[in-house]
């Protein structure tokens, strides 16, 4: 069973999709939730804003003892030195990382199914929680992100399963273990491994080791889901505690239990096949484009019918799925332009979403603009990679970041993304690329150059300077 709710929590750094999601989840069960962060943006600024919780901006120790909390959740990107989280430790407030509260206050008790990888999370936490609500379970969920068929970034529910998704990324400043280790999965999807994160992993050896600490650590009645299809998932999963159940899309070689084949993408999404053990268990369709993507869906299908949903069910609430926000998302268009929305940060994604697109808008001209924000993106270890994955668009754009300290806990930062010798190697490569400062100088190039038909994919993990209505604006312009 999970706790008893504390009365009042304060969140140290709510703006992040996880945290600003737990403090909605308890909100919505009677809980007074305040809380504080340095920068918030949409979706979670606009979510926070709507459910009614007060946010203080900035870090200021004298926030703990305004709140009067019998609980402080303290974020994974709060540093030791927070004034805020120093106070809340140092003065005595029982404290809690983000993970420990989330397992604490909503999953223990519970079914715990856990979506884990480098890749695919968010979708595929909102996939399995449509179609588990769709066959009538009713579960919990706590999503990084806004899915449109929860309406939000979490839901209670009273049913057996919580559906969370499971981050690799270290837990607080006092605890460096991975977060999805707190969750303690009875089942969990694992759709992909790569190296990510390289401020506090060193290489792929070690984050496949994190990875492991999880597989390994599966009960023996549980049940691990794993993208077998992956280029290192069948390693990660080969000492697997529990019972496996491998995924695969058509011509991938894999040892596994659940395929997607005959993909056929048109304009309003993706229909393919369900196989199980070799046999058609159902035919199922999806508005969503790119392969990655149907990986995603089979995941979440085999994940629901391990609880008890059907094949024929599962595939049918596919077809029900409205999307996340920022995944594909739609902005506008304006004067023949479409402009769409991505998370992708990392070059598989970022080339996974130009492919994708590919499908969606067959025979226009696609824009790719990016933003390398992360601690990782903003490092040299990927720019071979980011101009082989960029130069699958027609036009880049790529916008120069400040020169600011790069996060790093496996050693200094020696080697810094070079954005201006990235967009010569992307032109290289035949595909004309820029590189600009700001959003309101990428929004006035772009609208001068773009034409009737275009289609513009903006990628970033962060708030890309509110580019979105800047470019339409610029756009409508005469």
């Amino acid at each position: 069973m999970s706790a008893p709710l504390p009365r009042r929590v304060h969140f140290v750094a709510i703006g992040g999709t996880g945290m600003g999601s737990l403090a909605g989840l308890l909100h919505a069960r009677g809980v007074a939730v305040t809380g504080s962060d340095e920068k918030l943006y949409p979706p979670m600024s606009t979510q926070l804003q709507r459910w009614g919780i007060p946010v203080r901006e900035g870090f200021r120790a004298e926030h703990v003892a305004e709140a009067q909390p019998d609980l402080v959740v303290i974020g994974n990107v709060v540093r030791q030195d927070n004034p805020e989280a120093r106070a809340a430790l140092d003065g005595g407030y029982r404290c809690l990382s983000f993970s420990d509260a989330l397992y604490e206050l909503a999953i223990a008790g519970r079914h715990s199914v856990v979506v884990t990888g480098t890749h695919g999370k968010t979708t595929t936490t909102a996939l399995l929680a449509t179609i588990l609500v769709e066959c009538g379970r009713d579960p919990g969920v706590l999503v990084a992100g806004v899915a449109e068929n929860l309406d939000g970034s979490f839901r209670i529910g009273e049913g057996a399963e919580f559906v969370v998704e499971g981050d690799e990324y270290d837990t607080a400043f006092f605890d460096k273990t991975p977060k999805f280790l707190h969750y303690r999965p009875d089942t969990a999807i694992l759709t992909s491994v790569e190296f990510d994160h390289a401020d506090i992993y060193r290489d792929l050896d070690h984050v496949k080791q994190a990875f492991r600490l999880l597989t390994e650590a599966m009960p023996a009645d549980g049940l691990l889901i794993a993208a077998t299809g992956g280029a290192h998932v069948a390693d990660v999963v080969r000492g697997a505690g529990c019972a496996l159940e491998g995924y695969a899309v058509e011509s991938e070689t894999a040892d596994a239990r659940w395929w997607a084949r005959n993909l056929v993408a048109s304009g309003d999404g993706t229909h393919f096949s369900v196989h199980r053990d070799g046999e058609p268990v159902a035919e199922a369709h999806l508005a969503l484009w790119g392969r990655h993507n149907v990986a995603n869906a089979l995941a979440a299908l085999a994940a629901a019918c391990a609880r008890g949903v059907a094949p024929e069910a599962a595939a049918s609430a596919l077809a029900r799925f409205r999307g996340v926000q920022r995944r594909q998302q739609v902005r506008g268009e304006a004067c023949g332009v479409t402009l769409l929305d991505d998370f992708a940060h990392h070059p598989t994604a970022v080339r996974e979403t130009l492919a994708a697109m590919r499908q969606r808008y067959p025979g226009r001209r696609l824009w790719a603009l990016f933003e390398p924000r992360t601690n990782t993106s903003r490092r040299r270890i990927f720019q071979d990679e980011y101009a082989e994955a960029l130069a699958a668009a027609d036009r880049v754009v790529l916008a120069r970041v400040p020169d600011a300290p790069i996060y790093s806990i496996t050693g200094e930062v020696t080697e810094r993304l070079d954005v201006s010798a990235l967009a010569a190697e992307v032109t290289a490569r035949g595909i004309p690329a820029h590189a600009l400062e700001g959003a309101d100088a990428i929004a006035a190039y772009v609208a001068a150059e773009a034409q009737p038909g275009d289609v513009i994919v903006t990628m970033s993990n962060g708030d890309f300077d509110n580019i979105w209505p800047k470019l339409l604006a610029h756009l409508g312009e005469d």
